[in-house]
């Protein structure tokens, strides 16, 4: 695959953002070794970007066939409605209503389940309240509970990093929220996924999110978001909801694994990549 040098700063500057690198241009592409202040190797072959941190490029085709996929889900359908044991349809209907500042407060002092007991901080979210990307995970972890902000530590600079692939920064354009706002972890004390009654008591909550917001774009990060925000059954595999564009509330969303799992997994950090560059589609109308 040849680039033109416009191009080609485009993408060198995505994929160097993404740890992958170092990046071969054709020689005629660019008489300089910097390409829009990213230094490269000129070389008479074409593009080749060498295994590395994340994995080997790939091309952003949308599937096999060369068609985008789109799948129309109605919001939430699927999942568990709200009873009296986790948030009253009252409660629900307040916070449809709510602005940014009291929906916080709601946050902070919502006791609908059981996470609240063990939790430090609330994790309402971060980021830009009109942001063209809005990235959703599943819940706080330990150190996510101790500081009250969403992805911090590994998983957080590997995700910084996937922000910096499509040109934002955290708090520039996006938004980082969670599917729950309290840690949820089992009797030994270990994170784990949060179960169906919690989901739906802090739903309203990033629906309400979402509304404030109108992003462009929704990335779901791991299966758990990604079944919540589908209404897919809880036993789908990640892998059956990425590769495609899904309908959530009117906005495209695509789903993609979450940073932690890319952590254990890097060599499906190329899938990552390839999931990022359907979003970037999506947001810019190619995938519609």
């Amino acid at each position: 695959m040849l680039m033109h040098s416009n191009q080609a700063t485009v993408r060198i500057k995505m994929l160097t953002e993404m740890g992958i690198g170092p990046v071969w241009l054709p020689r005629y592409a660019e008489a300089s070794d910097e390409v829009g202040g990213v230094s490269v190797l000129v070389d008479a072959g074409p593009v080749h970007i060498e295994k590395s941190s994340f994995a080997a490029v790939v091309e952003p085709s949308i599937d096999a066939g060369g068609e985008t996929k789109v799948n129309g889900a109605a919001w939430l359908d699927e999942l568990p409605t709200p009873d009296a044991s986790a948030l009253p349809l009252s409660v629900v209907q307040s916070v449809s209503e709510m602005g940014w500042d009291d929906l916080e407060q709601a946050v902070t002092s919502c006791r609908a389940c059981g996470l609240c007991a063990g939790r430090q901080k609330t994790v309402f979210g971060v980021g830009a309240r009109t942001a063209a990307w809005l990235f959703v995970g599943e819940g706080p972890g330990s150190e996510e509970n101790i500081e009250g902000v969403p992805f911090v530590g590994a998983a957080g600079q590997l995700l910084d990093n996937m922000l910096l692939s499509l040109g934002v920064r955290r708090g520039d354009r996006t938004y980082i929220a969670n599917v729950v706002k309290c840690r949820p972890n089992d009797q030994n004390g270990n994170d784990r996924p949060p179960v169906a009654d919690e989901i739906a008591s802090c739903l309203p909550y990033l629906q309400r999110q979402i509304a404030l917001i109108q992003p462009q774009v929704i990335v779901a990060l791991g299966k758990t978001a990604a079944i919540a925000l589908t209404g897919s059954d809880p036993d789908t595999p990640v892998t059956q909801l990425r590769n495609k564009v899904h309908i959530v509330a009117g906005i495209p969303m695509v789903a993609t694994y979450h940073p932690a799992y890319l952590l254990r997994k890097p060599m499906e950090k190329s899938k990552a990549w390839q999931d990022l560059c359907l979003a970037q589609q999506a947001l810019d109308g190619k995938a519609a």
